[in-house]
């Protein structure tokens, strides 16, 4: 048989499926048929408004075209990955499929062809997608360069199988912040209608295009007046002869947003290095902050400036590596510079103080931004890049800055000029605390490390100049950055403390005060000293006599803050420092599991050592206490309500609460947390609501509860396929584990719905799963279900229900912990239980910075319940 004819049997038994799906006496769709290309490969990706609205995306492949449905559409943001369910293949004539699908039919509903063009593979096509991982090149009407399709692990043959597109990074690729292409080009390539209007009269198409274009001028008029009303004084920039040197403007550490949020214009806080352009007759010279001139190390950057269309000019930005989840990395910048392979480094422009020979400097910001933007142009030559502006809530900005992994904002007050000095009119809200510090010596490694065990912080003395000890840094370091680092260590070593006065009970070696760390960190103590710290990097473009701390200053009419790093926050003891505990236990030499040995005298000193990170999850709300009074292994007691004798530092609250029964509980201190302990409590769990509120959940909880014969691989799949449902639903959501066998999604919400329409949503998301990837997923509970398929677990968000509680142990062998993730570390967590009672303090330095932006991050449900079709 030759190769076309073989080609042609493969794809009518391809084709098996659509066809036993489809009845063609009702349906408008096509049943077979289609010309291939010649030559090329051909794409379509179809608009359809079925039950819900996803896009269909068809690849042409040995006479088919093979077919995924991605619910949210492509995206061209690198950083945003959309859920692709591999679908059935389509013959290729159904490329060119527009119209209304009948009721009753298989997917019955509008059809528009909302892109369409041809494909390259990388690689050849066959393999790739038998291996999981086809990567390729779009050349359509509205989708162009390099994207990959990514199946999810698990188990071969499953019919529909998840799958994740993802744009690549190229020239085509935009954030999703600056270009929404769904939004941008909503309609047909054919007949220029969007899906809705498929099949609906000419006459009412005319209408609504009438209203849509009266609405648009009515915002331009709108727009039009606001620019007449509003008085602008500007002062004439006369020609100015070019300066050889320029300070730039600094930005001033605020405490929060300032109340008059339309005055500002705010812009992502990129994680890198300061960087100003200076541009004369095609001669480029590029200065650090500090005037070093670092043109020599960007040679790829000094020939892109140079290909700008300005005479004369200085211009302002930050030099930034995108590191592998698509924000700024630090670290990977310094290592460029270390290897001196610099050619991948990108410059956010976003200030030009002097351009084609006019001082710009006495102009408004907005104007100086608008000239910049001219001069770029739409496609800047790589590796520039404008920092976009957003006019828009700075306290939405600094959420979603904190979920695209960015370090905060910078806000600009509109009208204002640039100036060579730190200045109030510019100004920064970060995510989290963090600064430079200079290094001044370093502790021996303990147990397997190597290099050095903690880096001793310092910060110059405002009023004497003197270094003072500030604590150290112990997290943050793979083995090549403490290699590195020791290296440099030992070039400065000295027999001289540099800290004044030198810190007490410290033994360290010493080194020359020189080097400069960036560090990320909880909160400064009262007595001057940084907790939770995380290493960042080095800094080569600043000196150590200049680093001081940081103090952030009210902006003129700001409001109370809501970040949640605070400089004023309070103090509480390091999780694992040394302390006597205030409650005596009882027994405490008596083992409580037998599996790892750690007795109850144990397990209360890990609840002592953990309180100050454990107690923001507990306070504030009802807890329910799991009991073991004869360890793990034994008899459990789950307790929600007041029994025999009150707990001492355990809160009753009121009875009102939760009527017909006796008190619930609730722990707010330290005191109430060895007191459980004391009274053999191992689990402690928590609502979704606080009991100021407790009729209006703030939260969702889903449960990932394996079935028998689930791999720790697909319960790791699993976490990703939830959180991209959520993602798509728009709905942030953050992870952590469970201690258990399983992982915990935790959604933060407004306060707007009752407990059964919460639960109700929660079901409604979980069932969805299960109908849409059913060989991984399943939404009834009992071992029969789930066997092979992982449950996740709605039924924690009703009301009464309760979660193990972040830093809790597990009443089961081992003491798992269940502790708070960032989702990047999902790929590399080993089991559900990885951190235990027994070596959960190595956790601690991380803490609950993986959940900073939790109470920042919370959604209304009302636009996710749309999405997925409940009606509450």
């Amino acid at each position: 048989m030759g190769t076309t004819a073989s080609t042609a049997v493969s794809a009518r038994q391809a084709l098996a499926r659509y066809h036993d799906k489809r009845d063609f006496s009702r349906t408008p769709e096509p049943r077979a048929g289609g010309k291939r290309g010649k030559g090329t490969l051909s794409f379509v990706i179809q608009k359809h408004h079925a039950s819900h609205l996803h896009y269909d995306f068809r690849l042409e492949l040995d006479g088919t075209l093979k077919s995924w449905a991605v619910p949210k559409g492509p995206c061209l943001d690198p950083s945003v990955k959309r859920m692709a369910v591999h679908v059935e293949d389509h013959p290729i004539s159904y490329a060119g499929f527009e119209g209304t699908i009948p009721p009753k039919q298989y997917g019955a509903g509008s059809v528009i062809v909302w892109d369409r063009g041809d494909w390259l593979p990388v690689g050849d096509a066959r393999e790739s997608l038998a291996a999981g991982r086809l990567k390729f090149e779009l050349r359509g009407e509205k989708l162009h360069g390099h994207w990959t399709l990514v199946r999810m692990r698990g188990k071969d043959g499953e019919s529909h199988e998840p799958w994740l597109l993802i744009k690549e990074r190229d020239d085509e690729a935009r954030p999703l912040d600056d270009y929404d292409v769904l939004a941008a080009q909503p309609a047909s390539v054919i007949t220029g209608l969007d899906v809705d209007e498929v099949g609906q009269p000419p006459k009412k198409r005319a209408e609504r295009a009438a209203g849509g274009a009266a609405q648009a001028s009515g915002k331009t008029a709108k727009k039009a007046a606001k620019q007449v009303v509003k008085k602008v004084v500007k002062k004439a920039a006369g020609k100015a002869a070019l300066p050889d040197a320029l300070q730039p403007q600094l930005a001033t550490l605020a405490t929060a947003p300032p109340a008059e949020a339309g005055d500002w214009l705010y812009e992502l806080k990129f994680d890198g290095y300061r960087l100003l352009a200076r541009i004369d007759k095609g001669k480029v010279r590029c200065f650090t902050r500090n005037g070093h001139d670092w043109t020599a190390k960007l040679p790829a950057l000094a020939e892109a400036l140079a290909r700008l269309p300005a005479g004369a000019a200085w211009l302002d930005g930050e030099i930034t590596v995108e590191g592998e989840h698509g924000a700024p990395d630090f670290q990977a910048l310094q290592n460029a510079f270390d290897s001196g392979s610099t050619s991948h480094i990108t410059y956010w422009l976003f200030d030009a103080p002097f351009l084609d020979g006019e001082d710009l400097r006495e102009r408004p910001v907005e104007e100086r931004r608008a000239r910049l933007a001219k001069l770029l142009g739409k496609r800047p030559p790589a590796p520039l890049r404008l920092s976009e502006a957003f006019e828009a809530s700075p306290r939405d900005l600094l959420a979603s800055s904190a979920s695209l992994g960015f370090e905060g904002i910078v806000g600009k007050r509109k009208g204002s000029p640039y100036v060579s000095r730190r200045s109030p009119d510019w100004i920064k809200l970060k995510n989290q605390q963090r600064q430079e510090f200079v290094i001044g010596g370093y502790t021996a490694p303990k147990g397997s490390r190597t290099g050095f065990g903690a880096l001793l912080l310092g910060v110059h003395d405002e009023a004497t100049g003197r270094l003072r000890y500030c604590g150290n840094v112990g997290t943050g370091f793979d083995a090549d950055r403490l290699a590195d680092i020791k290296a440099r260590l030992d070039k400065l070593a000295t027999d001289k403390c540099p800290f004044e006065p030198r810190p007490a009970g410290v033994k360290a070696q010493w080194v020359r005060p020189t080097l400069v760390a960036e560090v990320s960190f909880g909160e400064w103590t009262r007595d001057d000293r940084v907790r939770h710290s995380v290493f960042q990097g080095l800094r080569a473009d600043k000196p150590a006599r200049d680093i001081r701390r940081e103090r952030a200053q009210p902006v003129g009419g700001t409001a109370p803050s809501s970040m949640a790093a605070s400089s004023t926050a309070k103090t509480q003891k390091t999780p694992g420092a040394k302390a006597t505990m205030a409650l005596k236990i009882s027994h405490a030499e008596r083992v409580i599991d037998k599996h790892s040995g750690i007795t109850k005298g144990q397990l209360a000193a890990y609840y002592d050592s953990v309180a100050a990170l454990m107690l923001p999850h507990l306070r504030g709300r009802p807890v329910s206490l799991v009991r073991a009074p004869d360890g793990v292994g034994g008899e459990l007691f789950f307790q929600k309500h007041i029994q025999n004798r009150e707990i001492p530092g355990v809160k009753l609250l009121d009875p009102a609460l939760d009527p017909g029964h006796e008190p619930l509980l609730q722990i707010d201190t330290k005191t109430g947390l060895l007191g459980a302990a004391q009274m053999n409590v191992i689990e402690l769990h928590t609502w979704n609501a606080t009991s100021r509120a407790i009729g209006k959940p703030d939260r969702m909880t889903f449960d990932l509860d394996p079935g028998e014969g689930v791999a720790w691989p697909q319960i790791q799949d699993a976490a990703m396929l939830v959180r991209t449902l959520l993602d798509e639903l728009g709905l942030p959501s953050f992870l952590k584990t469970s201690g258990g066998k399983g992982l915990h999604v935790v959604v933060p919400v407004r306060r707007q719905y009752d407990w059964d329409t919460v639960k109700g949503f929660s079901q409604a998301v979980v069932v969805h799963l299960a109908q849409t990837i059913p060989q991984r997923f399943v939404a009834k509970s009992g071992p029969r279900n789930r066997v092979g398929k992982v449950f996740v677990d709605y039924l924690r968000n009703g009301f009464g229900a309760t979660t193990v509680s972040a830093w809790s142990a597990r009443s089961r062998p081992g003491l798992g912990v269940s502790v708070p993730l960032a989702w990047e570390e999902l790929p590399d967590l080993t089991s559900a239980s990885q951190w235990t009672v027994a070596n959960a303090a190595e956790r601690f330095e991380v803490g609950n910075e993986p959940w900073t932006a939790m109470e920042s991050s919370r959604k209304g449900l009302a636009a996710a319940m749309k999405l997925l079709g409940y009606e509450p």
